[in-house]
């Protein structure tokens, strides 16, 4: 989060730094830790047999583009950038260079990409959710079979900008 530092009251930001907890229950998935290290061995047969002696476990803040969404609040004197999926060094730099630009009210060529200023298409809400991130999770392992021949849930979901195409 950046903030505009100056003679502001900045006693209404406290919201943001609310404490969020997530279920323990969905923090580690022995399901989810297996299939990962079956898929890596598939990948890899020859480092069958190694033991994963580290493993991570928690939200992801994607959004439906895989790429960083930003944002204001308190008449523009926070910006936030948020969505990082492993995107690294480069995009966390540039990231935080877009958010000053907005919390500086500058208009720059970054503030201007289509990406800075609109807002990612929102996921459903459940049960919905989970049915459609099975249905595109299939639809993907079937277009890995097919060379990349997309189905036309797919197609449909590149129309939306949600594509799945990096």
């Amino acid at each position: 989060m950046i903030v505009r530092l100056g003679d502001q009251n900045f006693a209404d930001l406290q919201q943001c730094l609310i404490d969020h907890h997530i279920d323990a229950r969905h923090e580690q998935s022995t399901q989810t830790h297996g299939a990962l290290a079956q898929q890596f061995f598939s990948t890899f047969p020859q480092l069958e047999g190694l033991d994963f002696t580290h493993r991570w476990g928690g939200p992801i803040a994607a959004t439906s583009r895989f790429t960083c969404a930003w944002g204001q609040r308190f008449d523009d004197r926070l910006a936030w950038v948020g969505g990082y999926t492993g995107l690294g060094v480069a995009a966390s730099c540039f990231g935080a260079q877009v958010a000053l630009d907005l919390v500086d009210s500058v208009e720059t060529e970054r503030t201007e990409l289509k990406m800075v200023r609109s807002k990612p298409f929102p996921f459903p809400p459940e049960p919905l959710r989970s049915a459609v991130v099975g249905i595109t999770k299939k639809s993907i392992q079937r277009a890995d079979e097919r060379q990349g021949c997309e189905n036309v849930w797919l197609k449909f979901l590149s129309r939306l900008g949600i594509g799945f195409d990096t």
